[in-house]
C-alpha cells in the first residue's frame, strides 16, 4: 500500500531538516516494505515568492488529499514588512486552521553523548525527557478582535471549555505512556481565560486518577525549566505560552536545531 505524504521544505533550514527525515523514511520503507510517495508544495516565504501569498491553494489541496504532511520551517527576515496575515508564518497558523491539528507536542530529550551541548551544568540536563503539549487553534494566535487603529494594537486571547478539555485529554494520555505526571502551565493569577484553562485541566484530571496532576504558573515554570528540569514529564499548556516555554527548554539539549 502506498502512502502519499505532503512535503513542504519551506525556507531556512527546512529543506535541511526535511532531507534528513526522508532517509529516515527510505530505511523505514525498505526494512518494512513500505512504499512512500513525497510531492512536494510550497509554504512560507518561498510560497510569497512564486505565489505571492504563504499557502497556496495548491499547497492546501495537497495536504488535504495526502495521508501525511511533513513540513520543515517558515520565516525569512525579508519579508518582515509584510503586514499581518501576510507574512511567512501565517502559511503555518493557516496549515494548522485547514488540517485541523490542535495538538502540538514537542519533546525536549537530552541524550548522553550530546549532554555537553546544552549550556546549562551536566548534573542539571542530563536525564532531562519531557514533552510539552501545546495547544494550537485556539488562544491570542487566533482570537478576534485583533489589529491596529488609531496608534492602538490589540490582540484577543479566547478559550472554550471544550477546546481546553481536548488538549488535556491528550496530554493524560500522553502521561500514561510515559512516568505518568502532567503539569499545567498558565496565567491564572492574572488572566480570566487561564482561570478556564485551569479548571478544565483539572476538570478532566479527575477522568486520570492514575495520573499526577500539578498546576504551574508560567513564570514558574520558566525558572523551574532552567533551575531542576528532570522534575518535568508532560506539560500541557496554551498556544503562546507554549511556543515561549518550548524554544526555553530547547536549550536542555541544546538548540531548538538539536530537537529534531
Amino acid at each position: 500500500m502506498k502512502a502519499v505524504i505532503a512535503w513542504l521544505p519551506g525556507d531556512g533550514a527546512g529543506p535541511e531538516v526535511l532531507r534528513e527525515a526522508r532517509r529516515v523514511l527510505d530505511v523505514i520503507a525498505s526494512e518494512h516494505n513500505h512504499e512512500f510517495e513525497f510531492i512536494e508544495g510550497d509554504i512560507g516565504g518561498i510560497a510569497i515568492e512564486r505565489h505571492g501569498e504563504p499557502l497556496p491553494k495548491a499547497t492546501q489541496d495537497l495536504c488535504l488529499k495526502s495521508n501525511a504532511v511533513f513540513l520543515g520551517t517558515v520565516g525569512d527576515p525579508k519579508y518582515d514588512h509584510l503586514p499581518p496575515g501576510k507574512k511567512c508564518e501565517n502559511g503555518l497558523l493557516d496549515l494548522r486552521k485547514l488540517l485541523g491539528n490542535y495538538a502540538n507536542l514537542r519533546p525536549v530529550t537530552v541524550f548522553e553523548p550530546l549532554v555537553d551541548s546544552s549550556p546549562l551544568r551536566r548534573d542539571c540536563v542530563r536525564g532531562v525527557d519531557l514533552v510539552i503539549v501545546r495547544e494550537l487553534l485556539g488562544g491570542i494566535y487566533f482570537g478576534a478582535p485583533r489589529g491596529i487603529e488609531d496608534g492602538h494594537a490589540f490582540n484577543t486571547e479566547i478559550y472554550s471549555r471544550d477546546e481546553v478539555r481536548r488538549i488535556a485529554r491528550v496530554a493524560f494520555k500522553l502521561a500514561r505512556h510515559r512516568r505518568r505526571r502532567v503539569t499545567s502551565v498558565d496565567k491564572a493569577n492574572v488572566l480570566e481565560a487561564s482561570v478556564l484553562w485551569r479548571e478544565a485541566c483539572t476538570e478532566i484530571s479527575k477522568q486520570f486518577p492514575d495520573v499526577a496532576f500539578t498546576n504551574m504558573y508560567v513564570d514558574n515554570c520558566a525558572m523551574q525549566l532552567i533551575a531542576k528540569p528532570a522534575q518535568f514529564d508532560v506539560i500541557l499548556t496554551k498556544t503562546k505560552i507554549g511556543d515561549i516555554l518550548s524554544a526555553e527548554a530547547s536549550m536542555l539539549a541544546g538548540s531548538l536545531g538539536l530537537l529534531p
